[in-house]
């Protein structure tokens, strides 16, 4: 087994495609046809890796965009795929999008990067002016109520069809590469709507006392985004630790040695020492336990938080939690602390996209360098760690209960988004998307994972403008550039999101 092989799987996403045409060409220019269908085949062989494809073929009627409605909503697509592969009315377009209900995309997908002016015909410029429908569409679909997305660029073919009086190999071409991308983004997005879809997210214990912006409604959780909240209890957690075996304890400790470097003593904070034995021992115990848990309940994911009495059974159970929690989250159940329901879902809205997302919070501001360092004191997301995570032995837990172990780490350096889910005051969730650079500077050694971003904006700026978009406190971080990518997922899911 991996050390970050998943739990479960994410579920690909359910993507209907079918071909633009008109039926007054068919006669009047012969190969046409054929052609465009088998346009259409290329698009769905470079959809098939990454997505379920439904191809209803080519729609050139009202008749055919009915019958197209009918057997892509009976599939049940996430998404839409509409490639507008020729001239076609928008009467032949828009019942399509009448009867199927899922978020639609105009392919403006061009064959050629330039046609042959000297050797082309009225039939070769038909097979190469997809983009002439497009506005009549949008016209159509914003005057239905319809929404609608474009991409715009090459085809992206590898070799020329015989037909063809052009060259269209364009696979190479930034403007195919752009779209392929483009495309690729809003497949991913829609994985994630269909899996939140069909996820459980157990929530264990409560959410940390006082911390406002972290409570929820479950209902408004599930009817906006379609995940099932399990409600859990430590008994549940308990009954589990009771039943693990030598063998499953030295099992998470040969998983925890291998991805973790254990530390020594604090250099500067005298509660972060070197974990003892008995720390190890406990924390592999619960480790264990908590995949337990997982598997019998079924979870995707996981928002956890117990104060206890102190030196109750419950409180020192939840004193290990941290270790087996990042496990957890390297391996696509996404784990987040104090009861903040919401940070999970942005965990794992980063997971389905597969860019990590940890968990974290403003640790503190470095003016000389202008970068605000996130983290937490844990879980982390360890697949996208920057070196071996570090374990390190807490004499205490800062504003909570008891002593343990909790991960020292920081995230890779180069480019970072965060994200964040909130809920306004109406009652609605919001995705903040911030995009920064994860730096080299330096962190403290006090057990807390920590990562220096540089963001576009002074700190202070910054902070500013995040702060007046009412945020949940905590953010999960991702690798790489994905505003984009964070902003489709809402489109798709019908809630608003903003950059910063």
């Amino acid at each position: 087994m991996s050390l970050l092989s998943p739990i479960k799987q994410t579920k690909k996403a359910r993507v209907g495609l079918y071909s633009v045409g008109l039926q007054a060409y068919w006669d009047q220019f012969p190969g046409l046809k054929e052609r465009l269908i088998a346009y259409g085949q290329s698009i769905e062989q470079r959809l098939a890796p990454f997505a379920e494809v439904y191809n209803f073929g080519l729609v050139d009627t009202e008749g055919t965009g009915r019958a197209a409605g009918e057997w892509l909503q009976s599939k049940n697509v996430d998404l839409v795929l509409a490639h507008s592969a020729t001239y076609s009315t928008s009467s032949t377009v828009l019942p399509v999008h009448q009867i199927c209900t899922a978020p639609s995309v105009f392919l403006n997908l061009q064959p050629t990067a330039r046609l042959n002016y000297q050797r082309s015909t009225t039939g070769e410029w038909l097979a190469h002016c997809g983009a002439c429908p497009v506005p009549e569409f949008s016209n159509s679909f914003n005057r239905a109520g319809i929404p609608f997305r474009v991409v715009n660029g090459l085809l992206g073919l590898d070799a020329t069809p015989e037909i063809s009086l052009t060259d269209e190999v364009t696979h190479q071409r930034p403007e195919a590469i752009r779209a392929w991308r483009e495309i690729e983004a809003w497949v991913r997005a829609a994985s994630v709507k269909r899996t939140l879809q069909h996820s459980r997210f157990g929530f264990l214990g409560n959410t940390y006392s006082g911390m406002l912006d972290m409570y929820s409604d479950f209902a408004m959780i599930q009817a906006q985004t379609g995940l099932h909240v399990e409600v859990l209890e430590m008994s549940d957690l308990s009954r589990l630790f009771k039943t693990v075996t030598p063998q499953e304890i030295q099992a998470k400790r040969d998983e925890v040695y291998e991805m973790f470097q254990i530390s020594g003593d604090s250099p500067s904070d005298p509660i972060a020492r070197k974990p003892t034995e008995e720390q190890m021992i406990w924390s592999c115990t619960v480790a264990a336990a908590q995949e337990k848990l997982v598997r019998e309940f079924d979870l995707d994911a996981l928002s956890y938080y117990y104060h206890g009495a102190p030196g109750e059974d419950d409180e020192k159970l939840q004193a290990g939690f941290i270790v087996g929690h990042s496990l957890l989250t390297a391996r696509g159940i996404p784990c987040a602390g104090e009861g903040d329901l919401k940070t999970a879902v942005a965990m794992k809205i980063c997971d389905i996209l597969g860019t990590g997302g940890s968990y974290s919070e403003i640790v503190v501001i470095d003016y000389v360098d202008e970068t605000i360092l996130l983290g937490h004191d844990g879980p982390f997301h360890i697949a996208i760690a920057e070196g071996k995570p570090i374990l390190r032995g807490m004499g205490l837990y800062h504003g909570k209960q008891g002593t343990g172990v909790s991960v020292e780490a920081k995230v890779r350096t180069g480019p970072v988004t965060t994200l964040n889910v909130t809920q306004t005051g109406d009652g609605k969730l919001k995705l903040i998307s911030s995009e920064g650079e994860s730096t080299n500077g330096p962190i403290m050694q006090i057990g807390n994972t920590q990562t220096p971003v540089k963001f576009r904006l002074h700190p202070d700026d910054y902070m500013t403008r995040w702060f007046a978009e009412a945020p949940t406190h905590h953010c999960a971080m991702s690798i790489g550039h994905n505003a984009s990518l964070f902003q489709k997922v809402g489109d798709l899911m019908q809630i608003k999101h903003v950059t910063l």
